[in-house]
């Protein structure tokens, strides 16, 4: 097996970042508004230190970005923002090692959301290993993506008046046609 090149690297290495459930967390919830370490610490229950830690993480891998600097008690705080490039949320790279990591990260944050779940209400699940078309397959990863953009674009702070908490998670990608063990 040859090592991998420095693209490869760089995509393993982005990927690393958003494959830990703490990350997929706070990426949710920068969407909806900025947030500074502090405040964010406070919203997931965690340390300040911790919540640097992460930000700092996603910061450098170019995951988020700097959204303002404002004083605050004779210091700097620093706000933080998800933005998702147009056609981009939730991309992944295609190597399958980094896939892996990331379906790990996204396992374990939906079990945490599962536990919130809202009693009574309808549910969407799908889980599906499928043969279709091309066509049909650019399709269907056509509408995931334009729905994950609309809510994207539509997420508001946490606890806005007149808003729901929801879970969304979806990761789809082709399949090798080599035959699967048992």
């Amino acid at each position: 097996m040859n090592p991998p090149d420095a693209r490869e690297k760089g995509e393993l290495s982005g990927l690393r970042v958003l494959a830990h459930p703490l990350r997929l967390r706070m990426l949710s919830l920068l969407t909806g508004a900025a947030f500074s370490a502090m405040e964010l610490s406070r919203e997931l229950g965690i340390s300040q230190a911790l919540a640097s830690y992460h930000l700092r993480q996603l910061h450098s891998a170019g995951v988020i970005e700097l959204a303002e600097v404002r004083s605050r008690r004779g210091g700097q705080e620093r706000r933080f923002a998800y933005r998702p490039a147009a056609g981009s949320p939730g991309r992944t790279p295609p190597r399958t090692d980094g896939l892996a990591l990331f379906a790990e990260a996204v396992c374990v944050e939906l079990r945490r959301r599962s536990q919130e779940a809202e009693a009574g209400v309808d549910r969407l699940g799908v889980d599906a290993e499928l043969w279709v078309s091309p066509a049909e397959w650019a399709e269907a990863v056509d509408a995931v993506r334009a729905a994950s953009i609309g809510l994207h674009g539509q997420a508001k702070p946490p606890r806005t008046a007149g808003t729901i908490r929801v879970s969304v998670s979806a990761v789809l990608f082709p399949m090798t046609t080599g035959a699967t063990a048992p």
